[in-house]
């Protein structure tokens, strides 16, 4: 069986998007709450790792939790980002996807999430 954590939030459509496409293909998963619970710090590494090119990525930049922070992201260590990001799920991308505790995939596009699970 296919280990994937699905990090969401439930006002998110797109979250919900993606939680209806693996289940319409019968992939398990398991869903956490992405406020309540963020992302594990060694899964956040990852993130940065995969996104290395820019680390803005990891962000939900069209947030409002994002948008009100008004500082310049490019500015800060990866130690500070992260450290940001644990302090509030809604910082973010999501829904923030974690498969085989190996690969992180930040949003919802359904030909990438084909190509990995299909």
């Amino acid at each position: 069986m296919k280990k994937i954590i699905l990090y969401s939030y439930l006002k998110c459509s797109t979250c919900r998007k993606a939680a209806k496409w693996l289940e319409s293909k019968d992939l398990e998963f398991k869903l956490i709450d992405i406020v309540k619970e963020p992302p594990l710090v060694n899964y956040l590494n990852l993130a940065f790792e995969q996104y290395s090119d820019d680390e803005k990525r990891i962000f939900n930049t069209r947030g409002q939790a994002f948008k009100t922070l008004n500082l310049d992201i490019y500015g800060l260590s990866k130690e500070e980002i992260i450290q940001l990001l644990l302090s509030d799920g809604k910082l973010i991308k999501r829904p923030f996807l974690i498969y085989e505790e190996e690969k992180v995939i930040l949003g919802f596009n359904e030909i990438e999430y084909a190509k990995q699970f299909i």
